[in-house]
């Protein structure tokens, strides 16, 4: 059936985040305070790590990609929503509702599995150390980005393709401040278990086995580095220490949102601007202030542009 025929709402009116003025006050100044002084810190990342040549190693290599997707995925929500603040009516056409989703998911599962290429690094790293430089090589980690980029179309292609499919006639209201699969499905002007089924296991299955798959190669390479008594144990142990972290952050709320039937919480949209608002500008920046060699590049950099 044609997308013309059978879906006959042609846009979405967005709830908020809250119906409260003062508390969307608060919030609008809180986003736009951590938006400028951490988007611009993503991009110094990634300008750090393209023009330091002591910066070449795998883990920068994913690092400055982390901080790109990152700072990608950040522009999806942030924006429409700090200008929604000032909008009585919240509206979103059907056609950038979709394109809203598919760059979601798209960009989302990307970085999943770039956390997922960055522990396959560490664990070469500290596990395998003398085949480090045989398997990491350049060819290997472009490999692992197109890899990851195929994987994260192919993911949210999957979402789109289920959305499109569902035909949306009646009630046009998304309670949330964006567009995402739980709230637009609920609207669907049909039965939709078989379809949460199938999200469920799209987002929710991989999300969760990327999760248990991450923590246990991470729990590897610590018993690994605990029983080390090399130079670089502390190096090792802060840089895995980092990269748990911002697994947590991610994956927690990926977790909660997707591995669950679409039910509304009322946690919900406070999980989803943190997994869409908060973390991806954060991510990078947990890495950053803790790998000293980013630091001091980063620092080398500034009085460069200072001279």
């Amino acid at each position: 059936m044609e997308i013309e025929n059978s879906t006959v709402v042609k846009e979405f009116t967005l709830l908020g985040l809250t119906q409260s003025r003062n508390i969307q006050l608060l919030v609008f100044v809180l986003v736009l305070i951590f938006y400028l002084i951490n988007l611009p810190g993503n991009f110094l990342i990634i300008l750090t790590i393209r023009l330091d040549p002591g910066l070449t190693a795998p883990l920068y290599f994913f690092l400055g990609n982390l901080a790109f997707l990152d700072a990608s995925y950040s522009f999806i929500v942030a924006p429409r929503m700090l200008v929604d603040f000032f909008s009585e009516k919240k509206v979103i056409s059907y056609r950038n509702c979709i394109a809203q989703l598919f760059f979601l998911h798209f960009l989302g599962g990307g970085e999943e599995l770039l956390l997922v290429a960055m522990a396959f690094d560490r664990y070469i790293a500290i596990c395998r150390p003398l085949h480090y430089s045989t398997v990491m090589n350049p060819r290997a980690c472009y490999a692992l980005l197109l890899a990851l980029w195929l994987g994260g179309f192919v993911h949210s292609i999957i979402q789109v393709a289920l959305i499109l499919r569902l035909p949306f006639c009646g009630p046009n209201q998304l309670d949330n401040f964006f567009c995402d699969v739980p709230q637009v499905i609920k609207l669907a002007c049909t039965d939709t278990f078989v379809v949460e089924l199938l999200m469920v296991f799209n987002s929710g299955l991989m999300t969760l086995l990327c999760f248990l798959g991450l923590l246990s190669s991470y729990a590897v390479i610590l018993c690994r580095v605990r029983g080390s008594s090399s130079e670089g144990k502390n190096k090792a142990m802060s840089t895995c220490t980092t990269h748990i972290i911002v697994i947590f952050l991610m994956f927690g709320p990926s977790i909660f949102i997707y591995t669950r039937p679409f039910r509304a919480f009322p946690a919900d949209k406070v999980v989803s601007l943190f997994h869409t608002v908060i973390f991806p500008l954060l991510n990078p920046m947990i890495y950053t202030l803790r790998n000293q060699e980013v630091k001091a590049s980063m620092r080398r950099l500034f009085n460069q542009l200072l001279a």
